[in-house]
């Protein structure tokens, strides 16, 4: 399959854009005004590295930052670049599983678009390598635990050995690029990874809040549910964006069905959806607001200010506003996790839908769907635990230099699970409500609420008899995964 290139340009980087090259390899380009900024600061930087101290460049880096470093007794190379090496050998330090080979790429596409910002210093050549690298579908052997939020430094430093040969590359091979082993600490100094995976992890979950709010639509056609609560005038009353929003594709989606439930009020699982829903949509929109600003920034530590003439120590490695994001978007997601799971719950209860016990036929004692709730349950209870916020950690590293740590690459690894959780427990919500719908002998009326049932019953068994339902919840989440369009958001 071809893909149109992803243009890098140190300034317009998106999250569907991330996710197009590391998980569906589309191509990159690297501008030429990109390059051309790397190559004005590569040089300067080595102008008054020259002249002053210039922190990881003449000098040790943590609490080695006063020390300065010395050509090795008998070495050709310069201080700068047998430092450099060291640097970049030493800090290769990371630990427990590889990076899954889709967020190891975002880590390289989010450097490379900061590379192109200007500011670290980095060399031309190393932005052209990084390019060649994805184009070719590569992932650096680097592994996940080793950052706490200030810093990817040792899967950047890994990646940086990939580049230089000494580590091999998983997927192939690319020849190796000399670069400037003093551009060590201005290529390692970047939250890429962290980022990377939290630019991933907004784009699923973008996907995922829209596709929920089409299956909480047909589960409200399932379970007859009273239309009333989206009304328009409801929502104007309490005008939250998201609240709004989901409100209004709940009208959308609803638009034309059969509503005529005889219930005055429905469950929470379907009054509250605008209101539960739209706090995580909100939450997600504030996190693609956030990542839009760290995908493009130059967070690098020293920066190079090219107009300036200038470098200047600074902290923009510091995660702390990516952390809270992360961390208040999982407890959003939880919330809304724990509604779906409720409407579940729901579907299978005869007092709410007038159907069978567990949407089951067959004999007397039939289990049905029963077994789902279990499922749905065990995958809430995975998503609870991994949204206990991480920010609510500190560290003190690098005798007591580095007196505080955001834990954000954390934040960003239990974001990643709690998608994993949370498709699973939309999975659940769709095989039941499709069934629901079935046993009532009528598909929904034509429109979007329609689309979305025709696509579902496509791919999920009709047969209602006890049996294995592996199948159906594969299919259910193979088709989250496929067809994000679905979604009226």
């Amino acid at each position: 399959m071809s893909h149109p290139d992803v243009l890098i340009d140190g300034a317009g980087l998106t999250c569907a854009e991330v996710r197009r090259v590391a998980q569906d390899r589309a191509s990159v380009q690297v501008d030429a005004a990109g390059l051309a900024r790397a190559a004005a600061a590569h040089a300067l930087v080595k102008e008054l590295a020259a002249r002053r101290p210039v922190y990881g460049r003449t000098t040790g880096v943590g609490a080695n930052r006063l020390v300065t470093v010395a050509p090795e007794p008998g070495s050709d190379a310069s201080a700068g670049d047998a430092h450099g090496l060291r640097l970049l050998r030493s800090h290769a330090a990371g630990a427990g599983p590889l990076l899954d080979p889709v967020i190891a790429r975002a880590m390289l596409v989010v450097r490379l678009n900061q590379l192109a910002a200007g500011g670290s210093g980095v060399g031309p050549e190393v932005l052209t390598a990084l390019a060649e690298a994805l184009n070719r579908g590569l992932a650096p052997t680097a592994y996940t635990f080793g950052a706490i939020g200030t810093g990817d430094l040792s899967a950047l430093a890994s990646a940086a050995l990939c580049l230089l040969g000494e580590l091999p590359w998983r997927g192939g091979q690319v020849p190796a690029v000399q670069f400037d082993p003093a551009d060590a600490v201005g290529f390692v100094s970047s939250n890429a990874a962290l980022i990377g995976e939290a630019a991933l992890a907004c784009a699923n979950l973008s996907d995922l809040f829209g596709a929920a709010t089409v299956i909480s639509a047909l589960a409200f056609l399932g379970a007859d549910g009273n239309i009333e609560a989206y009304d328009e005038f409801v929502q104007r009353a309490r005008p939250h964006p998201g609240q709004q929003a989901v409100a209004a594709s709940l009208r959308r989606l609803l638009r034309g069905q059969p509503t005529r439930s005889a219930r005055i009020q429905d469950p929470y699982s379907y009054r509250a959806m605008p209101q539960v829903h739209g706090s995580a949509v909100d939450a997600a929109a504030a996190l693609d607001r956030t990542l839009a600003v760290e995908l493009n920034a130059a967070g690098e530590n020293p920066l190079v200010d090219v107009a300036g003439s200038r470098i200047l120590h600074n902290a923009n490695f510091h995660m702390a506003h990516l952390g809270l994001a992360l961390d208040s978007l999982r407890i959003g997601l939880y919330q809304t996790a724990a509604l779906s799971v409720a409407r579940t719950t729901t579907m299978l209860e005869p007092a709410i839908t007038g159907l069978t016990p567990f949407l089951a036929a067959g004999p007397a004692g039939s289990s049905g769907l029963m077994i789902l709730e279990y499922v749905a349950q065990s995958a809430l209870a995975d998503l609870r635990h991994c949204a206990t916020p991480a920010t609510l950690a500190s560290a003190v590293v690098s005798r007591g230099v580095e007196e505080h740590a955001p834990f954000s690459a954390q934040a960003a690894r239990n974001t990643t699970q709690a998608v994993a959780a949370y498709r699973v427990i939309l999975s659940v919500e769709l095989v039941a409500a499709i069934r629901a719908l079935r046993m009532r002998g009528t598909a929904p009326a034509p429109g979007l609420a329609r689309d979305a049932f025709d696509l579902a019953a496509a791919v999920l068994p009709e047969p209602t008899t006890d049996r294995n339902l592996d199948a159906d919840l594969r299919a259910a989440a193979d088709l989250l995964a496929t067809y994000p369009g679905i979604s009226p958001l």
